[in-house]
């Protein structure tokens, strides 16, 4: 199916390009969400006739986005969330619970501008980007913890270890310490330096006899 773009779309084109997609996307996205129009002669002639009005309310909205990228530099959210000692969650934090989360934050968005291309099942801190325009992306950080004590941990640049990799962590370090002990047992002990300066030298008279040698 051919259509003319309404705005930049990623990976497709330009405002007023027309291309050439696949029909289900272009009933299922595209024509839905307004980005774009059946490419016919009667809106290839609608849209010249508003391309400057596009242009310019496209321009507007990419300065506003600007801003509001601007003030979420460095931006992140915190979801709480039940997990396995392995760090697997008990469930998923998907696109719609990131942007709750931020509009609870205080940043109002939607849930189509979270780019999430699977659901999120581990812990940790993971970046997810906000398309705020077609021509404005911003990363967010998104802090999945099991408590808000982890959340200030990972916020803090920590990393979380599974249970079953801090074990054998542990396991490693204390066979390392064995290893190095029975090592430092077997190295042969040096003798003493006043029993070594007290020994004459091979061919060299012992003290006694040079004082008998004197008399």
């Amino acid at each position: 199916m051919e259509v003319i773009l309404l705005e930049r779309v990623a990976h497709v084109g330009q405002m007023g390009d027309v291309v050439k997609v696949k029909p289900g996307f272009a009933r299922n996205f595209l024509l839905p969400q307004k980005k774009a129009l059946r490419a016919t002669e009667a809106n290839k002639k609608f849209f010249e006739g508003k391309r400057k009005e596009l242009e310019a309310t496209n321009l507007q909205r990419k300065q506003e986005a600007d801003a509001v990228a601007e003030q979420m530099k460095g931006f992140s959210v915190t979801l709480i969330r039940q997990a396995s000692e392995s760090l697997h969650l008990y469930g998923s934090v998907s696109a719609r619970d990131i942007a709750e989360a931020v509009i609870a934050a205080g940043t109002k968005i939607e849930r189509r501008q979270i780019e999430l291309p699977k659901p999120i099942k581990t812990l940790g801190k993971h970046i997810v980007e906000v398309h705020l325009h077609p021509e404005v992306v911003v990363n967010i950080g998104v802090l999945v913890a099991r408590s808000t004590e982890e959340a200030e941990f990972l916020s803090g640049g920590g990393t979380l270890v599974a249970e079953t990799e801090r074990r054998a962590q542990e396991l490693a370090a204390a066979a390392q310490a064995a290893e190095q002990q029975a090592a430092a047992l077997l190295e042969p002990t040096a003798p003493p330096a006043e029993a070594a300066e007290a020994t004459p030298a091979e061919g060299e008279p012992a003290a006694a006899e040079k004082a008998d040698k004197k008399k």
